[in-house]
């Protein structure tokens, strides 16, 4: 069971702990979703007449297609039609960065589930039955699998990026120790509850509206217009929530919105289109594995002088996310560090694989594990504890990061001294050596993760929202943002700012869904900055509906606006309660002819990145934390269990205790288990071997961390966060980095002659192979 350590029963040696995370109120979502009411595309009350779509997509991951026969699939009953690039009124491209991924397949295909047609049919089973009778052939083609192949044959996605800072050449001749090495972290599947689906309906005038599973709904919209030829104002993209997205919906939920509409569009009819499990295993793309090696110089002090490192990006067969992923991997190649002289290139490979995608870190964690990775190389040549290289080069006020950014209200140097303090790590330290050197048969572990992670989108333009509000006649109230709420809690937060702004009850308040055609040309909800973004138009958009009401209430009661505060649903006058109520206000206000709808936008402020120069100031801030990982491994059977992780973490302020800590419990769990258990298997055929349950294994209630203790570190907040509220999605998922070398370091006290390496996952055969190297 996992213990938490929160404000109410912090004892005394605590007193240095922020106690600004304030009670709030639980996810909003909780009640329906507890009760199996909570509604996902599937759920969706389809029309009379409703097909149903299966996709056929390629058995091979490279070949040309020779010949398709149709015929016998055609001829079963219930079969309406199956759809081929041909059928494309537009263009038959979904590329979003790089125009380089067909929706259909034409004369090739480039990895293994490749779409290349849709069956519709009167029932998913017979569409099921129709997909079987279809006869391909395919003359295969070399097949690219990994990233070192795709370099080596000079296949790549673009041209690769690079950031530097300082002159590494002229560093590395003043260190005093260098150490080289080269690195593996595995992909990841995001293995959503719900997965990949679209309905598809045609209403009047050529207007097909798209129920999406996808957290891009202006992405479906604007792809799915390309696609069919239209302009976007005939698409209309609805999402209520989704059931788990993790990044694998940001962009990979385009196409199946699409097929579904490609369909409706010719047959005038609804579609719907549901990836069952093995179908989404095998279409869709994971986390990027990276392939990477490192160049690392330190002083005599400990000092870290110069970094170069080179990342391997292994993207698939098409770019879908893949460039901007590889930014974020620059952008975090140094994690919470400073170095001075730092140079970074990542290269995107092109390999015969489903497409690789967002999740959640975005390129960040793969790049934070290359220097954790060269960091317990060092430690463990000079003699050292990591502990030891990582504490003299955390950040500092006014550090420079190699993309130019100074750093500002820096927490790395709080999170990590709270963290050795609060939990006494040296204590904790002996505890471990303690039981070495008193067991033979199992060995403890500890490893220090510190972590530092910038919030926006790296592509500058994205980092903008708009919020519609409305006022009700009875003085309720209903929200409309771009917001897509998939499990975080955003739309409670929603919630939030418009009841502590207009101080009425949260049941007076309704959360839309998020549509195109009430909130239009929107970010993605991803990066962390769903809640910054759409929270901060959400208060801009409330606080220009409280200016006007207290315009209406000063009339009123012939009073200064300046007296008047809107409190428990009354109007107050110098803080005494007057007659005039919140319902009677809006009332009045109406009467008046006053707007009681709000369309707000805003922009991430101060935030800007030259690309040909690779400077700029990219992050509004950054978020800190550092975890504490004790780990136990059987040395006979090569398992372990992970006994707890404490963790100090910047919160900023708070607005929600519940759903944040939720979010770090999440993250930290998603983490450990790429790092140790979750590993992605391709054959040299390009085929996923990993295509199930039982053979991908994901955390359970019996590996996660016995313990976990969530502490908030003491900040001010900052003010570019929601309320001062700091996103709280993806940093936490890097905390699970120290896993792996909590591992590490317990394999190395059963046996000294093991040689550390540097390979992700550590699953229990790689723990159980190295307690034995080399002995």
């Amino acid at each position: 069971m996992h213990k938490h350590k929160s404000n109410n029963i912090l004892d005394s040696k605590l007193d240095t702990v922020s106690m600004s995370i304030k009670q709030s109120i639980k996810n909003m979502d909780s009640y329906t979703h507890v009760r199996g009411e909570s509604l996902y595309v599937d759920d969706v009350n389809i029309r009379q007449g409703t097909f149903h779509a299966v996709v056929f997509d390629s058995p091979k991951a490279h070949g040309k297609i020779k010949h398709i026969d149709y015929t016998k699939a055609e001829a079963l009953e219930g079969v309406k039609r199956i759809f081929t690039f041909k059928d494309v009124p537009g263009k038959n491209q979904i590329g979003g960065i790089i125009p380089d991924e067909p929706l259909f397949a034409e004369k090739e295909v480039h990895f293994w589930g490749m779409p290349i047609a849709l069956i519709v049919a009167e029932t998913e089973l017979i569409a099921r039955k129709a997909r079987q009778l279809i006869d391909i052939e395919i003359e295969e083609l070399p097949v690219i699998t990994t990233a070192k192949q795709a370099k080596a044959k000079g296949s790549f996605i673009n041209a690769p990026r690079s950031f530097s800072l300082g002159d590494t050449q002229k560093a590395f001749k003043d260190c005093d120790y260098i150490f080289e090495g080269e690195t593996f972290s595995n992909g990841q599947e995001h293995l959503y509850i719900e997965s990949q689906g679209a309905y598809a309906e045609p209403l009047e005038n050529g207007t097909i509206k798209i129920t999406s599973s996808t957290q891009g709904p202006t992405a479906v919209q604007k792809t799915t217009a390309q696609v069919l030829g239209v302009a976007m104002h005939k698409i209309e993209v609805d999402v209520t929530r989704l059931g788990g997205g993790f990044g694998g919906k940001e962009d990979q939920a385009t196409p199946w919105a699409v097929m579904a509409a490609l369909a409706t569009y010719h047959l005038n009819q609804s579609v719907k289109l549901i990836l069952n499990r093995h179908d989404d295993l095998r279409m869709t793309g994971k986390r990027h594995p990276y392939e990477s090696t490192y160049k690392i110089g330190l002083s005599k002090d400990l000092k870290i002088l110069a970094y170069e490192a080179e990342f391997l990006q292994n993207s698939g067969a098409a770019a879908d996310l893949s460039p901007a992923i590889a930014e974020r991997t620059l952008f975090h190649a140094t994690n919470s560090y400073f170095v001075p002289h730092v140079k970074t290139t990542v290269i995107s490979c092109k390999t015969n694989l489903p497409p690789n995608t967002a999740f959640r870190g975005f390129g960040g964690p793969q790049g934070m594990f290359v220097i954790e990775s060269a960091i317990a190389k060092a430690a463990n040549e000079i003699g050292v504890t990591a502990r030891a290289i990582q504490e003299v080069n955390l950040l500092d006020e006014n550090d420079s990061f190699s993309y130019g950014q100074i750093a500002k209200k820096v927490e790395a140097k709080n999170t990590w001294d709270s963290a050795k303090s609060i939990y006494n790590i040296n204590t904790l330290e002996k505890e471990v050596e303690d039981f070495n050197a008193n067991n033979s048969n199992f060995k403890k572990g500890l490893a220090v993760m510190p972590i530092a992670f910038g919030i926006s989108f790296t592509n500058t333009p994205m980092n903008h929202a708009r919020a519609l509000v409305h006022i009700y006649l009875d003085g309720s109230i209903g929200i409309s943002t771009a917001a897509v709420e998939m499990g975080q809690g955003v739309n409670t937060k929603m919630m939030q700012i418009a009841s502590d702004v207009f101080s009425v009850p949260i049941e007076h308040i309704k959360i839309e869904t998020t549509n195109t055609t009430r909130v239009a040309n929107t970010s993605p909800s991803a990066a962390s900055s769903t809640a910054d973004l759409n929270g901060k138009a959400t208060l801009k958009a409330c606080k220009a509906l409280l200016e006007r009401l207290k315009t209406v209430a000063s009339e009123e009661l012939n009073v200064s606006e300046d007296t008047i505060e809107l409190k428990d649903e009354f109007v107050y006058i110098n803080n005494k309660k007057s007659n005039l109520s919140w319902t009677e206000l809006i009332s009045k206000t109406m009467l008046k002819r006053v707007a009681l709808t709000e369309n707000a936008h805003y922009a991430t402020p101060e935030i800007h990145f030259d690309k040909t120069k690779e400077k700029g100031h990219p992050f509004a801030y950054h978020v800190y934390g550092t975890a504490i990982i004790t780990t136990t491994v059987d040395c006979t059977r090569g398992t372990y269990e992970f006994d707890s992780v404490k963790i100090v973490h910047d919160y900023g302020k708070s607005m929600s205790e519940g759903i944040d800590l939720g979010q770090v419990e999440g993250a930290l769990a998603q983490g450990i288990g790429w790092m140790t258990m979750e590993d992605i298997a391709y054959n040299e055929e390009g085929r996923l071997l990993s295509n199930a349950l039982s053979t991908y294994k994901i955390p359970d209630l019996f590996s996660v961390p016995k313990n976990v203790e969530v502490i908030p570190v003491e900040t001010t907040g900052h003010e570019l966060a929601i309320l001062k509220s700091k996103a709280v999605g993806e940093p936490p998922l890097m905390y699970g980095i120290g896993a792996y070398f909590s591992l590490q370091n317990a394999i190395k006290a059963f046996n000294p002659n093991y040689d550390l390496k540097f390979h992700a996952p550590m699953t229990p055969e790689k723990v159980l192979m190295s307690l034995y190297e080399n002995n």
